[in-house]
């Protein structure tokens, strides 16, 4: 009986705790995420999407969109890995819509131009032009 409600205990305390340990939990219904993950700074394909990212700021801003790094092998990077399935060598670009969901994921830097594209087709994103 002891051993039962000390299991319940635990399992009660590491909820919550594994629950805030999402790292989307602070974005849900408020921004759309765009995640690189890459394994090291000097990554060129990181540093075409942080060019091509960095030249939008109104078409991000418009679009409700927070741009997350996930570089290196530091703790941040590897929570945002593991909450996305991502390899730790290799380089992605993942879009998580405000529902939490991932909505396109690919292995080489995204064009503005696809990136807005996708989001602009969402329905929520399409509720949000019409007002």
């Amino acid at each position: 009986m002891v051993r039962t409600l000390l299991t319940m205990a635990a399992v009660m305390v590491a909820g919550p705790a594994a629950a805030t340990d999402d790292p989307l939990t602070a974005y849900r219904w408020k921004a759309r995420v765009v995640v690189i993950a890459s394994p090291s700074a000097d990554d060129p394909h990181l540093m075409q999407q942080r060019a091509t990212l960095s030249a939008m700021p109104s078409g991000l801003r418009e679009r409700d969109i927070v741009v997350v790094e996930a570089v290196g092998d530091g703790e941040e990077a590897r929570r945002w890995r593991a909450r996305l399935g991502l390899p730790k060598a290799a380089f992605r670009v993942v879009l998580v819509g405000k529902d939490g969901e991932v909505k396109r994921s690919e292995a080489r830097p995204l064009s503005a131009e696809t990136l807005f594209e996708t989001i602009d087709a969402m329905p929520m994103r399409r509720d949000e032009m019409r007002r």
